[in-house]
């Protein structure tokens, strides 16, 4: 089979393109199923480049999130066949890793996957909509719906909600289901270009904040916080952290939430902790998904509620192109890399 693939930590150009790969045979309790659609995530960066604490197995695979069709199915696998369509859960729990991390993933043709990590795909929901809902999307679900508590019934009308990196596969899901939740919505982007296509997903306001201060933008649009519960916004999502993680505190309102799920600029912020205790705020930390999130994630895209915006497709010889469109944030929403 074709399939991209490093034998060591390094840069883009590790990445090898190989023709005649070994395909994975199917094993007990695994079925191999053929991909149909990768979509590419920083974490598969993060990968590339190597982790502290992370010992991934050479050579591998890359690829962690995939949608596709089941081609071959070993003994001990319940119900599955060939020919069903499937959505893949990455996260093995059982030992809190990564397909594409440390076992091979979705950057080839085939990939043998653990039957109980399917997920059974609706014929209504396409390959490349559903390769891109596990990592970024059951991220984003868990740390508003789950974790954050928002409703998405449109019950949060009056209430103003700011996204930082909304432009993003994370941020994109972030900007959607604020919007079911009646919210108003303000995001932030590096560029004019994106912030029009936020306000094209749904955002209110758009603030530019290469050529802004968000935090003076944010009071512009939502006032300052005052300790006696005038202004400020209720609910800030912020899974960049460094520079951004103060103004975020100080932008809101009494009693507001700070959502975070990463820390992508920093994660060792100075912060002022009488902010916190003075305007009675919740910090809410959110980590990865469950399984539900990703069922809860389907039924809106069924229902036409959720469309996870696909920027950028790939063919798997051009996965490195890819990769880098990743690194220099040209996307907006996801890359998909077709097989």
């Amino acid at each position: 089979m074709k399939a991209q693939v490093i034998r060591s930590h390094g840069t883009i150009d590790q990445i090898t393109y190989e023709e005649n790969w070994p395909t994975p045979e199917p094993e007990d309790g695994h079925v191999v199923i053929r991909v149909k659609a990768c979509s590419l995530n920083y974490h598969d960066l993060f990968t590339l480049k190597g982790m502290p604490g992370i010992k991934v197995p050479m050579p591998i695979i890359m690829g962690i999130d995939m949608a596709g069709i089941v081609a071959a199915v070993g003994p001990n696998c319940g119900a599955w066949k060939e020919g069903d369509r499937v959505m893949v859960d990455p996260l093995l729990r059982e030992r809190y890793s990564l397909l594409g991390e440390t076992l091979d993933g979705g950057l080839a043709e085939f990939c043998k996957v653990p039957a109980d990590q399917l997920i059974s795909l609706p014929e209504n929901v396409g390959f490349e909509q559903a390769a891109a809902l596990p990592v970024a999307y059951g991220t984003a679900y868990r740390m508003m719906v789950t974790r954050g508590g928002m409703r998405l019934d449109g019950s949060a009308a009056g209430e103003k909600v700011f996204i930082l990196g909304a432009s993003g596969g994370v941020g994109t899901c972030c900007v959607q289901l604020a919007k079911l939740s009646g919210a108003e919505v303000i995001v932030a982007a590096s560029s004019q270009e994106k912030l029009e296509s936020l306000k094209a997903l749904g955002a209110d306001h758009g603030i530019n904040y290469r050529d802004e201060d968000f935090m003076k933008a944010l009071h512009g649009i939502a006032g300052k916080p005052r300790i006696w519960g005038e202004g400020g916004v209720d609910t800030i999502v912020n899974f960049t952290g460094g520079d951004t993680w103060v103004p975020s505190i100080k932008s809101l309102r009494k009693g507001g939430s700070l959502l975070t799920c990463g820390a992508t600029a920093g994660f060792d912020p100075k912060t002022d902790m009488r902010y916190i205790w003075t305007f009675e705020l919740n910090i809410i930390g959110s980590n990865g998904w469950l399984r539900e999130d990703l069922h809860s994630l389907l039924e809106l895209v069924q229902q036409g509620q959720l469309n996870p915006p696909v920027d950028m497709r790939f063919a798997l010889a051009d996965a490195p192109k890819a990769f880098q469109a990743l690194e220099d944030r040209q996307a907006f929403g996801k890359l998909i890399i077709v097989p």
